[in-house]
């Protein structure tokens, strides 16, 4: 099937009761023995987080913020592929496709979707602005879940170069971070309407044998091994294993909201405690996607799914740029990406911002794509 068909975000009061019962009966572990985050997210915050959660959170926040905007589904590969389209009132915007990862969802793109579309309300220029398409990853939020292997950061690749042609783009950019940042990388390899990409993680470490390491990259060397030491557990189980860890996220909501959240103070350029940055709202947003569609197991499975493949051997010579966040789980410099990305023509280091670019830095995360992508437009 090719037709694309409107869609609207529903939390069902039925669904929201079953929600506040499971919350209501948490049985919670005993006190870390640090007294940090280091052995993960701490008692105390994890409880308040369950209390605000069950008492003051609005469960009807999400169906409002996201049915704000044109929601459709589409038939793809035997997948539902739901996705957001939103278009600018510019004559001359260009089509943007931006593709999330894990822990991740449409929900991290919603501050940025009128700086991109409408920027000249923002205070920008009418000449930079996008009509933007929002894909859910298979498996994840809004769309189908898979029911045989092999959907990989190649096949859905695929699968979205299937969606903008569907769509009608024959020339677009594309943009994303995380597994997005993967999956945008093939579309660049497999489509030659893709025109150009950005990626907020560059995922090529810097050489090791290298003599003469700047500091960002002696950083991005020491970042991948503590990713290796302390950070890789959650992939590890998630690639090895997704349907044993299936069973808890979908079961709890205090274990999936556990799981995330560790990932927003891991990964956040916010001293320490997520809601420098992130509201509670805003991160229980989210944690709601994975909820309400019971994804736990099904977006775990990209791990199981892509590990080994990445992206490929062949270099990408499809116009690129790259902005480097200090607090990026993966860093690198310039001139090592471009020993991959051999159509590197833009490239940004910031001083401050983490993992979720668009989420905690929104209008940063704007005015690097608007400024890669000028000069290529």
């Amino acid at each position: 099937m090719s037709e694309i068909r409107p869609y609207t975000i529903i939390v069902a009061d039925e669904e929201i009761e079953k929600l506040k019962s499971r919350l209501e009966i948490s049985r919670f572990p005993e006190k870390e023995t640090t007294g940090d985050w280091s052995q993960g997210v701490p008692l105390a915050y994890m409880k308040n987080m369950t209390d605000y959660w069950l008492k003051k959170y609005d469960f009807k926040r999400l169906e409002t913020r996201l049915n704000r905007y044109e929601n459709l589904v589409t038939e793809i590969d035997g997948v539902d592929i739901h996705f957001m389209h939103i278009k600018s009132s510019n004559a001359n915007a260009k089509p943007l496709l931006l593709t999330h990862g894990w822990p991740g969802s449409v929900v991290e793109f919603l501050k940025v979707i009128e700086g991109l579309t409408e920027p000249q309300s923002v205070g920008g220029s009418a000449d930079d602005a996008f009509h933007l398409v929002i894909p859910s990853l298979p498996g994840f939020g809004f769309s189908g879940k898979p029911t045989s292997t092999g959907w990989g950061v190649d096949k859905i690749a695929t699968a979205w170069v299937t969606l903008m042609g569907r769509l009608g783009y024959d020339s677009y950019f594309a943009q994303g971070g995380d597994w997005g940042a993967l999956v945008t990388s093939w579309v660049a390899r497999h489509d030659k309407n893709c025109k150009g990409i950005h990626l907020n993680m560059v995922v090529v470490p810097p050489d090791s044998n290298a003599t003469d390491l700047t500091d960002i990259e002696k950083k991005a060397l020491e970042g991948w091994q503590y990713y290796q030491d302390w950070d890789s557990g959650y992939s590890k189980q998630q690639s090895t294993r997704p349907q044993s860890i299936g069973y808890g996220l979908v079961d709890s909501p205090v274990g999936l909201a556990a799981w995330i959240i560790e990932k927003y103070w891991a990964w956040t350029d916010s001293n320490g405690d997520p809601e420098n940055v992130l509201t509670k709202d805003e991160m229980l947003d989210n944690i709601m996607v994975y909820w309400v569609n019971a994804a736990g197991a099904s977006s775990a499975r990209i791990y199981w799914e892509s590990f080994g493949g990445g992206l490929g051997t062949e270099p990408i010579a499809t116009p690129m740029g790259g902005t480097d966040f200090p607090r990026e789980i993966f860093r690198t410099s310039e001139r090592f990406a471009k020993k991959f990305y051999t159509g590197l023509f833009y490239w940004s280091v910031r001083q401050s911002g983490g993992h979720f670019a668009a989420f905690e830095q929104p209008s940063v995360y704007v005015e690097e794509i608007q400024s890669c992508f000028r000069q290529i437009r």
